[in-house]
């Protein structure tokens, strides 16, 4: 296996086992990685590379920007999904100027704020990892007597419920 597929199988695997929130870095990480190399690209002097070089990180960018907003669930998210839904719409439409000027400078605005965003979910994602675990419930009182239980009045019939479940 060469180095580019075993570096893919890594990236593979670590999608697979992150956590939802992880999966969010991840996408930022990808979003600021996309608009560092459509900046680097205003130093080509190929205006041919530079134009390609540039749409296309844009539009990846684009992209995850627009997967994180599509992956929002508003009623979970509350006050703050409405604000991360403005700051999304906000971050594509100024990508797309940015990808028809060829402007550096919204692009590195975007970059900044991508990053802000990305810092802001890293450092909850810590204090959720660095908080006490809640403390173990005290173990069960033995009990010395048998505790008599209540039988049902009628037994259920086949196909009725009972109130049981294996899914919990």
């Amino acid at each position: 296996m060469n180095s580019a597929n075993k570096l893919n199988a890594y990236q593979v695997a670590a999608v697979n086992t992150s956590s939802a929130e992880n999966l969010v870095v991840m996408l930022y990480d990808g979003a600021i990685r996309f608009l560092g190399i459509a900046i680097k690209a205003f130093e080509r002097e190929d205006p041919l590379d530079f134009n390609f070089t540039v749409h296309e990180n844009i539009t990846r960018t684009q992209a995850i920007i627009r997967e994180l907003n599509r992956s929002l669930d508003p009623e979970k998210a509350g006050e703050l999904g409405d604000h991360l839904v403005s700051l999304y719409d906000y971050f594509d439409s100024r990508l797309q100027e940015a990808n028809v000027r060829k402007n550096k400078e919204i692009i590195e605005e975007i970059r900044t704020r991508l990053t802000e965003l990305r810092d802001a979910w890293s450092e909850s994602l810590n204090q959720i990892s660095e908080a006490p675990a809640p403390a173990a419930a005290p173990a069960p009182v033995p009990v010395t007597q048998p505790v008599p239980v209540a039988a049902p009045a009628t037994p259920p019939s086949s196909g009725e419920y009972t109130g049981l479940s294996l899914m919990g």
